[in-house]
């Protein structure tokens, strides 16, 4: 527990709850539940029991049930992505999403990808949204077109120089259509492959295969761009090497020529006119090196800047990281007993036609958040199909902020499932249960009943747990520097 001086900047309700908790008999199971969720924000807690069975002979050879913990309950991770929400889940899942990346450029055979795709031509890229109106920002060496040098950290970074001539409306639906505008890239991509290869589609596809890991990331202006890997493939996946005309040079070329193709149209409506939303013009593209040359795009770099912006979501912009839509209507505003277009009783009677749940008026963020969460809100009727309502708090963006293609490496859900599988190698040891990888004739079969309980700590709780979470995070810290400084040791002898 923390020193006496830390504890007394609590409040007194705070206070209270955390020396009832710490004077209860089970606080220490408590704190041993928190531990195992590596100290998480929001926990769900369940309410049941399991049993193990031998199906041979019937014996029951392990009870477990949630009446002897601390509440009666059992704590487990909630899993969110966001560090907003999260910083405990958040770390498990940006480290996730390292080694799925890494997995793809290094190469690792548990995870799908032989050692031999670093060999494959392999491309750093990043896909960014037009302008919609100039905006503060810090251009090298010179001073912003407002006139003032803005320091790195400057709120105004990002805002427009003039809001009423900002094209609001055209950022929130650029976001929207964002996943779109990547899904037509994909497919330009290998139209342009196979065209500076000289080959039909066909036969470009027989010979190489493309693949990729992407992540989206919020710029302070508040638009979505893409970082993504693209990596040259064989027939056969990561698996076989890429033709001899799948070059570096090919593959970067045709992917500023796919980008340059797209186009996707958006009909007018209301008071707003048709639009073409094309991707910008600021596309980066730069060879990912297997080690350090001098550039700063390695493989490990890679993977940490993909694995950086995958708990991140709007929130980094200023918006709310939960959603403001009216939950009776989801945001369409009409009543989903009486949709009555242009009559009151098609209006939803929560929201009255607005499609909010919150006031945006009284939400403490900054003007720029709040005026392209505003305008989600008022094309909402214009484009219903789109759902920006229920997406105002994304700034209209809709789509998964981390995807890969099929080939990549391995998936999320399978990193998750070797995570799960080690922990339950180690239950079955404590408690002196078979394991079925040294004999498959003794299995063993669970039977579970859970009930959802709730979530989230009491005050003292999430104070308490706060601290476990710190404390954590401290030590794998502490345990990398050693690591890192054994590295340098071992690489000096070497010497």
């Amino acid at each position: 527990m923390s020193d006496t001086a830390t504890m007394a900047g609590l409040d007194p309700a705070t206070l209270a709850d955390v020396l009832r908790l710490a004077g209860s008999a089970d606080f220490d199971r408590w704190q041993e539940q928190i531990k195992r969720t590596g100290g998480c924000s929001d926990p769900i807690r369940l309410v049941g029991q399991t049993k193990t069975i031998d199906p041979a002979t019937g014996t029951v050879l392990h009870t477990y049930t949630t009446t002897q913990e601390p509440g009666g309950m059992l704590r487990v991770a909630c899993g969110n992505r966001r560090a907003s929400r999260c910083p405990s889940c958040a770390w498990t899942y940006a480290g996730d999403t390292f080694h799925l990346i890494r997995a793809g450029l290094v190469g690792d055979p548990d995870k799908g990808t032989p050692h031999t795709i670093r060999d494959h031509p392999r491309v750093f890229a990043t896909l960014t949204a037009p302008s919609f109106g100039p905006v503060h920002n810090r251009p090298g060496t010179r001073p912003c077109r407002c006139g003032v040098r803005h320091a790195e950290d400057a709120s105004e970074l990002g805002t427009p120089l003039d809001p009423d001539i900002y094209d609001y409306a055209g950022a929130v639906l650029w976001n929207n259509h964002a996943s779109e505008l990547w899904r037509y890239f994909t497919i330009y991509l290998r139209r342009e492959i196979a065209k500076r290869a000289g080959l039909t589609q066909k036969d470009a596809h027989e010979q190489s295969r493309v693949s990729f890991g992407k992540v989206a990331e919020y710029q302070k202006r508040g638009a979505v761009h893409f970082h993504a890997v693209i990596r040259f493939d064989g027939p056969d996946g990561p698996d076989s090497p890429p033709p001899a005309w799948a070059s570096l040079d090919l593959l970067t070329d045709s992917i500023r020529a796919a980008a340059a193709r797209v186009a996707v149209d958006v009909p007018p409506a209301g008071d707003q006119p048709a639009r073409t939303l094309r991707w910008g013009t600021q596309l980066d593209v730069r060879p990912v090196r297997a080690f350090g040359d001098g550039s700063e795009i390695t493989e490990l770099a890679v993977a940490s800047y993909v694995a950086k912006y995958a708990t991140k979501a709007a929130e980094t912009t200023g918006s709310t990281d939960a959603p403001v839509h009216c939950r009776t209507c989801r945001g369409s505003g009409r009543s989903p007993r009486y949709d009555r277009p242009g009559s009151a009783l098609g209006r939803c009677v929560d929201c009255r036609g607005t499609g909010l749940g919150e006031d945006l008026v009284r939400l403490e963020i900054p003007p720029h958040a709040r005026r392209l969460m505003a305008a989600c809100v008022s094309l909402q009727p214009l484009y219903p199909d789109r759902h920006l309502a229920r997406w105002a708090h994304m700034l209209g963006f809709r789509g998964h902020f981390s995807t890969k293609s099929r080939r990549y490496s391995t998936t999320l859900g399978a990193l998750r499932q070797v995570r799960a599988d080690y922990r339950a190698a180690q239950q079955r040891a404590a408690l002196g249960l078979p394991d079925p990888d040294d004999n498959p004739e003794a299995t063993t079969l669970t039977l579970a009943h859970w009930t959802y309980a709730g979530h989230g700590h009491t005050p003292g709780e999430s104070w308490l747990a706060a601290n476990i979470r710190r404390d954590i995070q401290l030590n794998r810290e502490t345990a990398r520097e050693a690591l890192a400084d054994l590295r340098q040791e071992g690489e000096h002898d070497h010497e």
